[in-house]
């Protein structure tokens, strides 16, 4: 089995020496090509590559001119997939188990999956307060709304997950991300996946760590653009919404009605009663892991649908 494993970097020179130690090291990838496709670092991460590479024919860094990780992905089966069986997605701003790979083409061989997606964990460095709060958040309920990829668990087939591993033919066949869309192109894949009779298989017991924003205004411009990027979708294929994207959508207009509480109490409302609760659930939160710092998840949380609310109206009104 010929594997393809692509890494969309963007300015990682943090995470991409023990990024590729493992990967190198790992024995299912003595033949397979580890392709770093980069969005335009202007660190030190394209040096790192270019080293790697030097000593190991395996490791090659691809120029990704259009920026986008989904972009950089395409580019990379298109140019270095032609051959492979197999392609896997390892992001960069994450820590991966070790048996990661083998339990990957496990599940993928167990079941025949088109695709196998997996679970995110959210962690904070340490000292990093404000992100511990997101990590706190992004891990329960109230930043989460039950989303499958974010709770671990038992496998089982879903239309959605955090993307791992494509069958080389199944990425062909439905023409790999949609290039026009900048967040979200997980998701708007694996809607035509599912169209065209894919089968998508959520591993759910393979966890990885993800670290989250670690500072409110970049938490925010994430979550706008994950909103966005849902209206596109759903704009697209008119894929029917759950609650746990519907509710996020009246934060921003509750909000809106607060500004008119000066003139009648009542307007402020609907908006006080979330953010009472966004607090409320975040001092529980704190109380359960015993970390002031996760105190503040409520804060997060109400960045997070706030900004979410606004980017998908945005992204429905274009």
């Amino acid at each position: 089995m010929k594997l393809l494993i692509v890494i969309p970097c963007l300015n990682e020179e943090r995470h991409l020496p023990a990024l590729l130690d493992w990967l190198c090291a790992d024995g299912l990838s003595t033949t397979a090509r580890i392709v770093v496709a980069d969005g335009g670092s202007t660190d030190r991460s394209c040096e790192i590559v270019a080293a790697r590479a030097a000593t190991d024919p395996r490791v090659i860094l691809l120029p990704n001119p259009k920026r986008l990780q989904g972009a950089g992905v395409n580019l990379a089966f298109a140019q270095f997939g032609a051959d492979a069986d197999i392609m896997i997605r390892v992001d960069a701003h994450a820590d991966y188990p070790k048996d990661f790979l083998f339990r990957l083409l496990a599940a993928q061989r167990q079941t025949g999956a088109d695709s196998v997606a997996i679970s995110m964990r959210a962690v904070a460095r340490k000292g990093a307060c404000f992100q511990r709060a997101a990590a706190t958040a992004q891990n329960s309920v109230l930043g989460a709304g039950g989303s499958p990829h974010r709770k671990g668990g038992v496998r089982r087939w879903v239309e959605h997950g955090h993307h791992a591993l494509f069958t080389a033919a199944a990425f062909k066949r439905v023409g790999g991300y949609d290039e026009s869309f900048s967040h979200n192109e997980d998701a708007e894949l694996d809607a035509r996946l599912i169209q065209q009779g894919g089968r998508i298989l959520l591993a759910a017991d393979i966890l990885i760590d993800y670290y989250p924003r670690a500072t409110p205004a970049a938490l925010a411009r994430q979550y706008f653009n994950y909103g966005a990027g849902r209206a596109r979708t759903f704009r697209k294929h008119r894929m029917p919404l759950k609650p746990r994207q519907i509710l996020p959508i009246l934060i921003a207009p509750a909000a809106a009605l607060a500004v008119l509480a000066p003139l009648y109490w009542v307007f402020a409302a609907p908006a006080f009663v979330w953010l009472i609760a966004c607090l409320g659930f975040g001092a529980l939160l704190s109380l359960r892991e015993r970390n002031v710092c996760a105190a503040f998840s409520g804060v997060a949380a109400a960045i997070m649908h706030l900004a979410w609310s606004l980017g998908f109206l945005r992204g429905l009104s274009r």
